[in-house]
């Protein structure tokens, strides 16, 4: 199994308007001021660049928000300080995420030029009923429209979809799924709708303005997708990730095998070894406190806390079960020194490995099919 890269994550903050389902880290402001955002992220890039010297990059990802927002001479600019300041490897992926209405899309050409090779698009839905549930800003026809650009633009490029949506049936969520795979490349991600406090969705389904599928249903049309895109050469190797070998995410890859990667930008989180101990950092989240703290002190750095054992081992399960391929013993070897049957409780394993949720041989601890759709109970019986 390849062992994770190391990556960097950079955050945008500003989206055009807040979707009702988000409790991501973004923000709606009038008026941005590119130029000195820019020098907030490398300034932030120069300071952490001091602490990690030597690393090799792999994969850098442009999240958000709705970074395709940003200028592209933002993206080149943060592209030519990471490869000053660290070395970036020759096939490194730099995804950018983006939306899909016409005018952001319209930038494509842009961002190639500044190094960006793979695109990650927004689309949610190919129902136009569907995308105004959702409060996407863009039609049916323009997410059609912006993938076909997207495969003209990039070697590689990626969509969004969310289903378990209100009065979303088997037959029109499978009509959805082959439209979808007609249009797509080598990678889909298809996530289920969830209510997430805080969100404008919280509100309005705790007042009954709509319901979601029932779980019986929920899990039906779970199944549908994993059995459809794996037909289509597609096959789930994250939990709500798919795609054709070789064609994986490479940059959350090294989120699920657990290895290192910087985060830049309000909000952003990272995972860090310093001194042979690996840290969990913290930016600030307000967009306006962390450039504030950039300008004054170089860095916009909340917290930097060690990480004990025990949340290592809870962040690796919690991780690495989420990939068909599971986690490696030498994984739990090289990040705890020991094997993980030191580490999970022996009833809980028993039973989940009888029942068919869990494999764990000479070569790895891995969750099934089944046990993936139900990994919070797994989590649960493992740790005790």
């Amino acid at each position: 199994m390849t062992e994770p890269g190391f990556g960097l994550y950079v955050h945008w903050p500003f989206c055009l308007k807040k979707c009702p389902y988000c409790d991501f880290n973004s923000h709606v402001r009038d008026r941005i001021d590119q130029e000195r955002w820019r020098d907030g992220l490398l300034a932030e890039l120069d300071h952490y660049a001091a602490q990690s010297t030597g690393r090799v990059v792999n994969s850098i990802f442009f999240g958000g928000g709705t970074p395709s927002l940003m200028a592209p001479e933002t993206a080149g600019a943060v592209i030519n300080r990471i490869a000053r300041n660290w070395t970036l490897a020759a096939d490194a992926e730099i995804t950018l995420e983006a939306n899909p209405t016409s005018v952001e899309a319209g930038r494509f050409q842009g961002f190639r030029t500044a190094g960006i090779n793979r695109v990650s698009l927004g689309i949610q839905a190919l129902d136009d009923r569907a995308l105004k549930f959702l409060g996407r800003a863009h039609s049916a026809g323009e997410a059609r429209a912006a993938i076909a650009l997207a495969a003209s633009s990039f070697d590689r490029y990626s969509f969004d979809l969310i289903y378990a949506r209100p009065e979303q049936s088997l037959a029109s969520w499978a009509a959805e799924l082959d439209a979808a795979l007609a249009l797509a490349g080598d990678h889909l991600s298809v996530y289920q709708l969830t209510i997430e406090p805080g969100t404008a969705f919280h509100t309005a389904h705790a007042r009954g303005d709509f319901i979601l599928p029932d779980d019986d249903l929920a899990g039906a049309l779970y199944e549908l997708t994993q059995e459809r895109l794996e037909a289509a050469g597609m096959p789930a190797y994250e939990i709500s990730n798919h795609a054709r070998p070789g064609q994986e995410s490479r940059h959350n890859l090294t989120y699920w095998r657990y290895g290192d990667y910087l985060g830049v930008g309000p909000g952003a989180h990272g995972r860090l070894t310093l001194g042979g101990v690996k840290h969990a950092t913290r930016q600030k989240k307000a967009p306006e406190s962390w450039l504030g703290a950039v300008e004054v002190a170089g860095h916009g750095t909340e917290e930097v806390t060690p990480l004990t054992a025990e949340q290592r081992s809870e962040e690796l399960l919690m991780m690495g079960l989420r990939l068909a391929e599971g986690i490696p013993r030498t994984r739990f070897r090289a990040e705890l020194g020991c094997e993980p049957e030191a580490l999970l409780d022996p009833r809980g394993l028993v039973q989940l490995v009888e029942g068919g949720f869990v494999v764990l041989d000479d070569h790895r601890l891995a969750a099934t099919a089944a046990g993936r759709q139900r990994l919070n109970a797994v989590l649960a019986m493992l740790v005790g």
